[in-house]
């Protein structure tokens, strides 16, 4: 019997025998009702926002939504597409959305340029960041310095903010490579129809799109950046830190549900696509899937990742990646780790494990 079935069973004797509590009784039953039958009365609003549109990816933020993780938490997530990578975090800086998803290292470069903006990260997402450089090998193009000499499309956005270091890092005359700044939507149609050499962006983006446009795959070359010597992490979950301070049980819960989500979505990608289907009606599941796996594959579930479980960092990383930056960002005051990410938040260990 239920909590409401068996308060209401331990009052209905009190009405037959018309005692004087009956009135209070009935009283009392009639809010726990009206409380009971309203559980949106229980949830807090929060808003989330993205660093782009929806699509494969988005899912994990997708799931616990449509799943009713954040519900069962208390929460009520409104989740928002984006424009630029910059705006989840000027969103969430401003108060106006309590929690976003955004580039970490994007976050480190607005942070030294507006040290007391109130965000910070509180897990990381992409262990390994999406940045890539997708070329075709009948370009000519199988290696990182082959790129000297050869046309690059580069929209804007965090992987072009990290093309300085990856050069750096690979000993390329960035000075031999012609960048010609272009926009996401053309960027898949000139690097098939030969227009461009190679292209900048994220790895599920670009790679697959290249395939839709009919590249072979043994004529497409994906270089991601993180396997090329750069040791930064990628895309995390931000937060404004006034909301953090007041009201970190929130945050919590919140993570506590996009750790589940998440969970699940590793397990079965194919069915947490369908969140995005339901959003997007000329999204095709078998493209989105692929969208899905390489980024749990490829940024996700890395070896770090399976060691430390979802969300964390290791503080010595962290501290590399800022030191890699700094190769080639003049930092006004270089962050410790610490001002960064903010582990406090994090759900137990046992939680945040991956088979």
């Amino acid at each position: 019997m239920g909590f409401l079935a068996a308060f209401l069973h331990f009052w209905t004797p009190l009405t037959a025998a018309g005692d004087g509590r009956v009135r209070s009784g009935r009283l009392l039953a009639a809010a726990l009702v009206a409380v009971i039958a309203s559980p949106a009365a229980a949830q807090t609003g929060i808003k989330f926002s993205l660093d782009g549109p929806i699509e494969g990816p988005e899912a994990l933020f997708l799931v616990p939504h449509d799943r009713g993780y954040f519900k069962s938490e208390g929460l009520e997530v409104v989740v928002d597409d984006a424009v630029t990578p910059l705006d989840p975090i000027l969103r969430v800086a401003s108060g106006g959305y309590e929690l976003g998803f955004a580039d970490i290292n994007t976050l480190i470069s607005y942070r030294d340029q507006h040290p007391s903006a109130p965000v910070k990260a509180v897990y990381v997402v992409y262990n390994k960041p999406a940045y890539a450089i997708v070329a075709r090998k009948s370009r000519g193009i199988a290696e990182p310095r082959q790129l000297e000499n050869k046309k690059v499309g580069a929209p804007t956005g965090s992987t072009f903010a990290q093309w300085p270091l990856f050069a750096k890092l690979n000993n390329i005359d960035v000075s031999k490579v012609a960048i010609e700044k272009i926009g996401i939507p053309v960027r898949a149609p000139m690097l098939a129809a030969g227009q461009i050499d190679a292209a900048l962006g994220s790895s599920f983006r670009l790679y697959v799109d290249l395939k839709e446009r009919g590249v072979p795959v043994d004529d497409i070359v994906l270089m991601l950046m993180a396997n090329y010597g750069m040791k930064l992490y990628g895309n995390s979950i931000v937060v404004n830190a006034k909301f953090a301070d007041e009201k970190p049980d929130l945050v919590k819960a919140f993570l506590r549900a996009f750790t589940r989500g998440l969970r699940g979505t590793i397990r079965n990608p194919a069915e947490a696509v369908d969140s995005i289907l339901r959003r997007d009606d000329a999204a095709r599941k078998e493209v989105e899937l692929e969208r899905v796996r390489m980024a749990i594959s490829e940024n996700v579930l890395t070896p770090e990742v399976k060691a430390n479980g979802l969300g964390a960092i290791e503080s010595a990383r962290l501290e590399q990646s800022i030191e890699q930056l700094a190769l080639v960002h003049a930092f006004k005051a270089r962050p410790k780790p610490e001002e960064i990410f903010d582990a406090a938040f994090l759900p137990p260990p046992d939680q945040r494990k991956v088979n």
